[in-house]
């Protein structure tokens, strides 16, 4: 089918702030704290997830991630993820194969595990050891509930399955990320999702009544048909500055998609380096920066020379971050 709509770069990430809700902050309910999950939290760096909430919500608080509509999953490619309860089947059970051998190690190690811990809860590490098997290998069953601090081993606890089937789940969880990331294609969303190209393929191609083709500045896409009038839509205003946590969804991209959203190779470079990620520096609606913080110091490394105004921006910024057990203001440190 011929594309109907060519998008441009600023489109397509115009579009992707707006869904992300990173132009304007709502106020933090139930509702909210699911639409800013809509494609998950990754929360691999402790408390980023926290620090994507408040990217995108109005008071948010050191506890927001605790909120009793919100749970942890190992997730896609088994990061550790928040998420929203009632879509704690999206980011597990989907990802289960069809068939083979990782399903079938999924559903041993489950087994073992469910054996083992006979409704108790215990660490990972120690459960690992017992069973002599990762339990990460086992979420994708949708039977394992995890809890991390963030400076312990995760405790960890089984739960019933899910009352849906995996294929069902996978579809649904590729309409989730066709909305987060779109313009797209299936095999970027097995990539995101770290299952197989194949089982990445059957979920768009169960969605195929559902999606427009596009041509974006990366070639052929997908966009969901229901988002097509968003696409089109005037740009809103992007908000002044916005600080994104290592691994937020709105850079958490691989290959040509992060060429669109930096265009230059050494910034590339700078952003996502082949070690942890540092944070995301959103300015006026484009990635002008990274930055890291330590205890109550956040450093931020500018791609060119910031105006006063966009200055004032991002340390209005770091002095909101709802950090826990800090003791002290926060203290913003330029390098040029």
């Amino acid at each position: 089918m011929q594309a109907r709509l060519r998008l441009t770069r600023r489109q397509i990430l115009a579009f992707r702030r707006r869904v992300g809700g990173l132009d304007e902050r709502v106020a933090t309910t139930a509702a909210s704290l699911r639409r800013a999950a809509w494609a998950g939290l990754q929360d691999s760096m402790p408390r980023a997830a926290l620090l994507s909430l408040h990217a995108r919500l109005i008071g948010v608080e050191p506890s927001t991630w605790e909120h009793p509509s919100l749970v942890q999953v190992w997730g896609p490619r088994y990061s550790t993820y928040v998420v929203a309860e009632r879509d704690f089947a999206l980011f597990t059970l989907a990802r289960l194969p069809e068939r083979g051998k990782s399903r079938a190690r999924a559903e041993q190690i489950a087994e073992r595990l469910r054996a083992y811990l006979d409704g108790g809860r215990t660490t990972d590490r120690e459960a690992g050891l017992a069973i002599r098997a990762n339990p990460r290998y086992a979420a994708p069953t949708g039977t394992v509930a995890i809890r991390w601090e963030g400076a312990r081993a995760p405790t960890i606890w089984m739960v019933p399955v899910p009352g849906i089937e995996p294929v069902d789940a996978c579809r649904e969880l590729a309409r989730r990320y066709l909305h987060v990331f779109g313009p797209t294609t299936a095999d970027g969303f097995a990539r995101w999702a770290g299952i197989s190209r194949r089982a990445g393929a059957h979920a768009f191609a169960a969605l195929a009544g559902s999606l427009l083709p596009v041509r974006s500045p990366l070639g052929e896409e997908l966009l969901l048909a229901d988002d097509e009038p968003a696409m089109r839509a005037a740009e809103t205003t992007p908000a002044p500055a916005r600080l994104l946590p290592s691994g937020d969804a709105y850079f958490l991209l691989d290959g040509a998609e992060r060429e669109l959203l930096v265009p230059r190779a050494d910034r590339r470079e700078l952003l996502w380096t082949s070690r942890v990620w540092p944070g995301a520096l959103l300015v006026e609606g484009e990635i002008r920066g990274t930055w890291r913080r330590a205890q109550h110091t956040v450093r931020i490394d500018a791609w060119g020379r910031p105006s006063r105004v966009v200055r004032d921006a991002v340390e209005a910024e770091a002095a909101a971050l709802p950090l826990p057990g800090l003791d002290r203001a926060i203290d913003v440190v330029w390098n040029a």
